[in-house]
């Protein structure tokens, strides 16, 4: 009995564009996936500058306090303005986006496809794909749960939440504003939402399953690599999970708004 023959392929010229940039995926795929939770991470800090203001106004009325219960150094207690303050809360928060995208952005790098295609006989010299699956992964997850295996996908899965709201809603202010005097307000608003929740689940489709897989993954390689007891499953990447653990909760409450496009 013959086998069943393959399935023909489209032709015209859309087809051949789209198989042209389909073979660059191994490029854009980890660079897109690095944008979209740099995007997060960004998202996620802008809603922390207030509360390190406050923070660094704490402290520094602390040192105020301190240097001016003596005659010696009472003159030190105008020694940060208003405006210094500010700037170290900035740079405070410039400092903690950095190190969390160096946290969870950089693995997105590592991601490749696992599925080859005969259409691309250079992908033979690529290095094969032998990461585990995702019910491998999960088993793992709970049966030898590390920081690291518990922390970094999770962080992620709420900055690519993050991330994907945050272009969702530049995509629904700006048909709404260029569209309102064209469609007029009801329809301007009820067009910019449905393509902003478009946007969005297909960021999330495409894009932000991927990145937590790639996060889960290399905290999957490292935990089994590294890790040899108890001791080590705790504080192994426990410093970085530090970081990034505050700034996917801020993510996850502040900047994912999901359900405000469906108001």
């Amino acid at each position: 009995m013959r086998p069943p023959p393959p399935p023909a392929q489209p032709s015209g010229p859309l087809s051949g564009v789209s198989r042209f940039i389909g073979g660059f995926r191994w490029a854009f795929m980890p660079v897109g996936l690095l944008a979209l939770i740099a995007v997060g991470v960004h998202a996620a800090a802008d809603t922390l500058d207030e509360r390190l203001l406050s923070l660094v106004d704490a402290v520094d009325s602390a040192f105020d306090r301190l240097v001016g219960a003596s005659t010696l150094t009472e003159g030190l207690v105008d020694l940060i303005t208003l405006e210094q303050r500010t700037l170290i809360a900035r740079a405070l928060a410039l400092a903690w986006e950095l190190s969390v995208d160096l946290v969870l952005a950089l693995p997105a790098l590592g991601y490749r496809e696992s599925k080859r295609t005969e259409e691309e006989p250079w992908r033979k010299y690529l290095q094969q794909d032998t990461r585990p699956t995702w019910r491998m992964l999960f088993a793992r997850f709970l049966r030898k749960p590390t920081t690291l295996r518990w922390t970094r996908p999770l962080a992620t899965a709420a900055v690519v939440v993050a991330g994907a709201c945050a272009v969702a809603r530049l995509i629904q202010g700006t048909v709404y504003l260029s569209g309102r005097n064209l469609l007029g307000e009801g329809a301007a608003d009820v067009t910019a939402r449905g393509l902003a929740l478009g946007a969005l689940v297909g960021i999330l489709a495409t894009l932000g399953w991927r990145a937590v897989l790639r996060n889960l993954q290399d905290a999957d390689t490292a935990s089994e690599e590294l890790v040899r007891n108890r001791w080590q499953a705790f504080s192994f990447g426990l410093v970085g999970s530090a970081l990034a653990v505050p700034l996917a909760l801020a993510a996850a409450l502040d900047a994912a708004p999901v359900f405000s496009f469906l108001r």
